[in-house]
């Protein structure tokens, strides 16, 4: 099998402003970077106001291992497969991060035969989005150290100043550094650090906001700093959020491209999954929606992150109404929280199967508790056996109530998924369950963390000390108190501890830190060792990133 550089190297793609025609979008509604990509422009978004939503539909999976899943080209995959059985389909997926790029965990635009093109482009420099908000970040840092430079009329405490500068890419030395070192011409000298930039509040303000105008609007709202006597400075306070907005005024504008076969596909934004919401934007999932008549979109890591964050916090703030969901797994995967180690994977193991199914099952019951009706996506990998692919269909039929399809889209395209892609149009056109968020916003801060590990993670309780307590008193005092929260934990497991594979229960979810996202609209909540600036592995894939004589890229995937 030609590897996926090779497949989508070899595909023919059609110029974007067929692919835009698809889906009614005049070629003078698009900006074209080059032939196969385009920005739509904000006149013809603003024209969409007012026509019917499609359908919504959610692709998560269980807890990642190394095993791999594949949500990200099931998505693609999905989104070709209801195109095939004549559905007006499109697929909103995020931009990839540089970081993961050349760190471990390469490219993110799916694979095989189920891949977003050109695949070169959106993997890096794109359309330049990452770079605006990676600008729009550090400028807001220069006006702060400007500010307390110049007369820190704000009165500003130095030590106090919680804004970090970003960089996408992954570099661990730059987790926690001094500035302004050289005397009194530069500043101040004080603790400072970087996150990357799917990690910084402008992030996720840009994929939450619904115009400019309510990007601007957010971005003044972000809180930055605070006096010595514990008052919060915004970003409108320092009257930044208008020249970030001039930033970023461009990259707001959805990003439109195609898959392998030529279907319509937005890429745009990329918050953190851990630290943010984990979902593209919601400016591209709109206009997606209101374009096409099924819409695919994923969210980032295992349902219990992903799914959860996209439902109490994307569909909340947008009024969301997904109609159905499917969730991924591999049999690899389900293995693994089976208790096998990664190099046994390839042996066939109904024991270990049939123990990690738990991992599946929690999904399943979690996803269909907001009352989204739920399929499950058995991502087909050549080590597979017969009797694998039944146990997983039987049990899921049986015991878990839901259908298990089989999914050949890696190696067949859509025509590997179409099983799948009929089973989301039934459930989406004939299900009468009705959506609902896992808790309401006058619930207290900690009794909305609470119910999300008790209901969602399986566990016991919650820890919190004195400190953890009194920060969310003070946020609620402070009026935030109605917004969601955003659980930032290891994707790896149910728990804090990303050994606990399965499905863990009964344990305590420690609550480490507490911090106020005032612009993106919910209160993140640490739990366990979340890193905001990962590192690089010991052998980066950037060492196996180079041009090949004829100027290709190779070593991207």
């Amino acid at each position: 099998m030609a590897s996926d550089i090779a497949i989508a190297r070899g595909a023919r793609l059609r110029p974007i402003a067929e692919v835009g025609a698809t889906l009614g979008v005049p070629e003078a509604a698009l900006t074209p970077y080059g032939r196969h990509i385009a920005k739509l422009d904000g006149q013809f978004l603003r024209s969409l106001d007012g026509r019917p939503d499609g359908r919504l539909i959610l692709m998560t999976a269980i807890n990642p291992t190394p095993a791999g899943e594949g949500k990200t080209t099931t998505t693609v995959g999905l989104g070709d497969g209801l195109n095939r059985i004549g559905k007006r389909a499109a697929i909103c997926l995020r931009e990839p991060s540089l970081g993961p790029c050349f760190g471990m965990k390469g490219g993110a635009a799916g694979g095989g035969h189920a891949q977003v093109v050109p695949m070169e482009q959106i993997n890096l420099h794109f359309t330049g989005d990452f770079h605006a908000i990676t600008t729009a970040n550090n400028l807001l840092a220069a006006l702060i150290d400007n500010q307390v430079y110049w007369d820190n009329s704000l009165g500003i405490d130095p030590r106090r100043i919680a804004w970090r500068r970003a960089l996408d890419m992954n570099d661990r030395s730059l987790r926690a550094i001094v500035s302004s070192l050289g005397g009194v011409a530069n500043g101040m000298p004080r603790e400072a650090g970087f996150d990357i930039t799917v990690a910084s509040e402008v992030m996720a303000v840009f994929c939450l906001a619904r115009d400019l105008a309510d990007l601007e609007a957010r971005l003044g709202r972000m809180i930055i700093a605070s006096t010595s006597k514990r008052q919060p400075i915004t970003a409108a306070d320092i009257k930044a959020h208008g020249a970030m907005t001039v930033l970023l005024k461009d990259a707001l504008q959805p990003n439109l491209v195609q898959t392998l076969e030529g279907n319509p596909a937005f890429v745009h934004g990329g918050p953190f999954a851990n630290i943010a919401h984990g979902c593209n934007s919601l400016i591209a999932t709109k206009t997606a929606l209101k374009l096409a008549d099924y819409v695919v979109t994923e969210a980032g890591f295992g349902a219990d992150l992903g799914a959860e964050k996209f439902f109490d916090i994307k569909c909340r703030v947008a009024g969301l109404q997904p109609a159905a969901a499917v969730i991924v797994a591999s049999v690899r995967a389900l293995k693994m929280h089976g208790g096998v180690a990664k190099d046994a994977l390839g042996a066939e193991n109904l024991a270990a199967l049939r123990a990690g199914l738990v991992n599946l099952e929690r999904h399943i019951a979690n996803v269909g508790g907001f009352g989204v009706p739920v399929a499950v996506a058995i991502n087909n990998f050549t080590s597979d056996t017969p009797a694998e692919h039944a146990l997983i269909r039987d049990t899921c039929a049986k015991k878990f109530g839901v259908e298990a399809i089989v999914c050949r889209h890696w190696a067949e395209g859509s025509q590997g998924i179409v099983d799948l892609a009929h089973k989301v149009v039934e459930l989406a056109e004939g299900s009468e369950q009705a959506f609902s968020l896992l808790y309401p916003d006058e619930m207290p801060l900690m009794d909305k963390v609470r119910t999300i590990a008790t209901r969602i993670y399986g566990a016991a309780d919650v820890a919190a000390d004195a400190k953890i307590r009194a920060r969310f008193a003070e946020i609620e005092a402070a009026g935030f108190g109605h917004l969601p929260v955003c659980i930032a934990k290891t994707q790896y497991s149910f728990a804090a501890d990303p050994t606990l594979l399965g499905a863990p229960s009964g344990h305590i979810v420690p609550i480490r830190e507490v911090r106020l996202s005032a612009g993106a609209g919910f209160v993140v909540v640490i739990c366990g060792e979340i890193m905001t600036m990962p590192g690089l592995p010991r052998v980066p894939a950037a060492q196996n990133i180079r041009l090949d004589g004829d100027g290709r890229i190779e070593g991207l995937f």
